[in-house]
């Protein structure tokens, strides 16, 4: 078994389609099939099925697909500790939900070269399910992410409550069941429950997205509202591009830490976890 088989593999699995495939990784299609040839021969098990139209996983090809992307990587960690320049002592790797990026995540970057230069930072933009396979495989250092899974080995610690707050283009008046021009952002569980307490009579959004940052664009863009963190569109607000409206109802979301109970660099480990720490207080 080869890293050429597994990368194989991936961007087989990704396009279904052999053609694609060789294209994407600038070999020929006779190369793509003879690693696939021996990936399924080192594993004893077919891992695709050959159609008309391409192909597709077979029960053992979808199982082996998580393990796949695990193994490359793992491969990509060894790299970046092997290949440190001299001032880096060691690599942190932090996940994170997109949504902290913008006043979180950056300002703990720079508190973090400030004070551990001798540090690489490693910084992935991912959801929960993703933070915690790669937590578990020990691919990640710390997850900062809304929906935790209790894991044996990992600590898990209520990072912040994120505050979400209803903004407008405009000023306009709010009851149960409005929804002129909003912009749905689905927060996750705890959130859909809050906002359906808050507002029982509230129909379907026209609009609904999974990405926060993609509800603001199109407001900003377009005119709307909807609930968002104060701490990202506290700017907006105090530049009248955005108007709070107080007279709806703060709802919140609590944001968590996730780290190994015993971390190979654990001062390293610690002094990231102190930062962010720092960082939520003053959010």
């Amino acid at each position: 078994m080869t890293l050429d088989q597994i990368k194989t593999f991936i961007v087989l699995a990704k396009t279904g389609n052999f053609n694609r495939t060789a294209e994407a990784l600038n070999v020929t299609q006779s190369t793509v099939s003879a690693r696939l040839k021996m990936l399924e021969q080192a594993l004893g098990h077919a891992l695709l099925i050959r159609e008309h139209s391409g192909c597709r996983l077979t029960a053992a090809g979808h199982q082996f697909l998580s393990h796949a992307a695990n193994i490359q990587m793992f491969w990509q960690k060894s790299l970046q500790t092997v290949t440190l320049r001299p001032e880096f002592r060691g690599v942190l790797t932090v996940g994170a939900q997109v949504s902290f990026w913008d006043s979180l995540v950056i300002d703990w970057m720079a508190w973090m070269r400030d004070q551990s230069p001798d540090i690489a930072l490693d910084i992935q933009a991912d959801y929960s399910p993703a933070q915690m396979s790669k937590l578990s495989d020990g691919l990640m250092d710390i997850g900062i992410m809304y929906q935790p899974r209790h894991t044996t080995g990992l600590t898990i610690e209520k990072l912040l409550d994120d505050e979400l707050v209803l903004v407008s283009t405009k000023m306009r008046e709010v009851s149960s069941g409005w929804v002129e021009d909003f912009v749905f952002v689905d927060w996750g569980d705890v959130y859909l429950d809050a906002h359906a307490a808050a507002f029982p009579e509230m129909e379907t959004a026209a609009i609904t997205v999974g990405l926060g940052t993609q509800g603001l664009q199109y407001i900003l863009k377009f005119g709307g509202s909807g609930y968002f963190p104060i701490r990202v569109v506290r700017e907006l607000i105090d530049e009248k591009k955005l108007f709070r409206l107080d007279a709806a109802p703060l709802l919140k979301r609590p944001a968590y830490l996730v780290y190994q109970n015993d971390p190979i660099d654990a001062a390293a480990v610690e002094t990231a976890i102190d930062g962010l720490r720092k960082i939520a207080r003053a959010l």
